[in-house]
């Protein structure tokens, strides 16, 4: 597989992949479990819901008015997705991984984007709880930005940043 050594291929595999599988579950879901619906899939631990947010992570913005929220995300997604390709485009071949993380967070910031401009909120449906303590529900596009940008904060961490030129 050397087109994946390649940084534009692996972008596009990387982040389609994440966009791919995020939208494929989230149509599971939006046609087979109403809004509000939900069953346990590890009982006391994980349950498969289906929930809408018009905000964003923890709800932020949800309160706002619809054009606000819209405004706003698009906004935000906008510059955070052509500041990830800026990031992304000055990553040296040797930082395979970290190039990776960026391309996942690139994906799950399409795969939300494409639910704001679906249907103005983002399908959730990933429940993890504990007793009455629940994670704020999540999808796979959540998933696959906490995962890069764990990524990139190991990167940091760890001193593993690409080297200046």
């Amino acid at each position: 597989m050397t087109w994946f050594k390649q940084k534009w291929p692996r972008l596009l595999l990387v982040a389609g992949l994440v966009v791919l599988l995020d939208q494929l579950s989230k149509q599971l879901v939006l046609h087979s479990m109403p809004v509000g619906s939900g069953f346990p899939l590890i009982d006391g631990f994980f349950d498969i819901v289906h929930v809408r947010n018009p905000g964003g992570a923890f709800g932020f913005l949800s309160g706002q008015s619809q054009s606000v929220r819209e405004f706003f995300f698009l906004f935000v997604t906008g510059v955070a997705t052509i500041f990830i390709l800026w990031v992304y485009n000055t990553i040296p071949e040797t930082h395979r991984i970290l190039a990776s993380g960026l391309a996942m967070v690139f994906g799950g910031a399409v795969g939300n984007l494409i639910d704001r401009l679906r249907f103005g909120n983002v399908v959730d449906f990933i429940d993890w709880y504990i007793g009455d303590l629940h994670w704020p529900a999540f999808n796979l596009a959540d998933s696959a930005i906490c995962i890069g940008v764990g990524i990139l904060i190991f990167h940091i961490l760890f001193n593993r940043m690409p080297e200046e030129n």
